[in-house]
């Protein structure tokens, strides 16, 4: 009888480890696979509030002469000011030949999702940014506009 007993606790100890092993296996596996995936990482703590300073039209570096439109223009500078509670503004210095130095500026609320920015102008469309680390970067009417802080 006791090696009757010895059987069956051998028996229920197999039972055990089994039951053990196969529920370990899939919790392994699953802290192995999230291990090994790799994580998009979006900067959504970065405040990009702040000045930007025009470097750049259409890769060109600022002063440049730029055509918009059918108009040529030379751009002098510009800035882009972007405020932590949705509003946002940008001015820009340029002069038209035979004319005099101008200056444009607009302003904007703007929404914020990731490091996109989607900017609805006062009597005007809308467009969007992107702000990646100090660099600000905007299409304006298919004029790609980069700034720096």
């Amino acid at each position: 009888m006791k090696t009757n007993q010895l059987e069956s606790d051998r028996k229920g100890q197999r039972g055990v480890w089994n039951s053990l092993k196969w529920g370990l296996v899939p919790l392994v596996m699953a802290v192995a696979w999230t291990g090994c995936q790799q994580s998009a990482k979006v900067d959504t703590g970065t405040n990009p509030a702040g000045t930007y300073t025009l470097v750049s039209v259409d890769g060109n570096q600022v002063p440049c002469a730029v055509n918009h439109e059918g108009h040529a223009l030379n751009v002098k500078s510009g800035t882009f000011i972007i405020n932590p509670e949705g509003t946002c503004s940008s001015k820009v210095a340029f002069s038209v030949p035979g004319g005099g130095e101008n200056s444009r500026e607009v302003k904007a609320t703007y929404t914020r999702e990731g490091q996109k920015l989607t900017m609805h102008w006062e009597g005007a469309g809308m467009n969007t940014g992107t702000v990646n680390g100090d660099t600000f970067t905007m299409n304006n009417e298919g004029m790609i506009f980069a700034y720096r802080k």
